[in-house]
């Protein structure tokens, strides 16, 4: 028998499962850092969503209205009235509402070996929303004041100074218990928020990789994100308008008292009352939100040296 037959082949090598996913877990404060980025670009369309929701006697009824209205008053600054709080509160709400979000899924990529399912995702990001709502909670109460506030008649102002001033007058003047002012449909709304966002964006990003020729880039992620922030608004609208008009206010009322008034003088309408602004800003906050969440991403995937074929 020739050489070749005489020596025993090598055992065939065992196939790597196909399909298999690689968890990838990112730093906690990715989340919270690139919402921040986001808020930047888009406070001014927020703060006209408040004035919105919280307007008064002869204040505009509009969004052009109301832009104009503010830059007449208060001038070009005047639209990042209130952008500590607002700062603030992503560097809360967002980091803890993403990161655990994150954590949760990444543990149970590396338990299954697969993408969560579209029901999980929803019932793993909402958990995570209402979580981070109370964390921010105190930073939300303070971003809705500190941009409502000059809307309000000069004798009726806080003036708070920025957001440590405001936290610090909040407890010295109404007590700590007013940090917590709103928190059940703030947290309510976060819940429903980053179901939209989150869960929506991840399998709308699946859907367009799996579905279409387009690549894992930003055409991807901006059509992605765009798709949550039309989520995300439409279902958060209705808790929006209660917890903008619970925290803007001094006194307690029960939030079915709260919705009585609003149907008296809204009509049925005060359902979707700021859904233009809501979606106008919810639209570029969340594709700024996921553009720098996933710049974020790709820079540690490079720092790690991270094959990108494995995720």
């Amino acid at each position: 028998m020739s050489s070749s037959h005489s020596q025993a082949s090598p055992p065939p090598k065992a196939r790597e499962p196909q399909g298999k996913k690689t968890a990838m877990r990112y730093p906690f404060w990715f989340g919270g850092s690139a919402s921040s980025m986001a808020a930047c670009v888009t406070h001014p369309l927020d703060l006209v969503k408040v004035r919105l929701q919280t307007r008064t006697g002869n204040a505009p009824k509009n969004m052009s209205g109301t832009f104009m209205h503010i830059l007449r008053t208060s001038g070009p600054l005047g639209l990042y009235n209130g952008i500590s709080a607002s700062l603030l509160r992503q560097m809360t709400y967002s980091t803890v509402r993403f990161g655990l979000y994150e954590e949760i899924k990444a543990r149970m990529v590396a338990k299954s070996g697969s993408e969560p399912s579209f029901p999980l995702l929803v019932a793993m990001a909402a958990g995570s929303g209402f979580v981070g709502g109370i964390a921010g909670n105190f930073a939300d109460v303070l971003n809705v004041r500190m941009q409502h506030d000059a809307a309000l008649p000069p004798a009726d102002r806080r003036n708070y100074k920025h957001a440590v001033d405001g936290m610090a007058r909040m407890a010295r003047e109404e007590g700590f218990r007013s940090w917590f002012r709103g928190w059940l449909p703030n947290s309510t709304r976060a819940a429903f928020m980053t179901a939209g966002q989150l869960a929506s964006y991840d399998v709308a990003k699946r859907l367009l990789l799996k579905y279409t020729p387009l690549q894992d880039n930003l055409t991807t992620h901006f059509t992605a994100s765009f798709l949550a922030g039309l989520v995300a608004a439409t279902i958060t609208s209705p808790i929006d308008v209660i917890k903008t008009r619970v925290m803007s206010s001094s006194h307690s009322h029960g939030i079915m008292h709260l919705i009585g008034d609003i149907y008296k003088t809204d009509g049925v309408g005060w359902v979707f009352k700021g859904w233009v602004p809501s979606f106008l800003r919810l639209g570029p906050q969340t594709i700024c939100t996921f553009v720098f969440l996933e710049m974020h991403r790709k820079a540690y995937r490079k720092v790690q040296g991270v094959d990108e074929n494995k995720l």
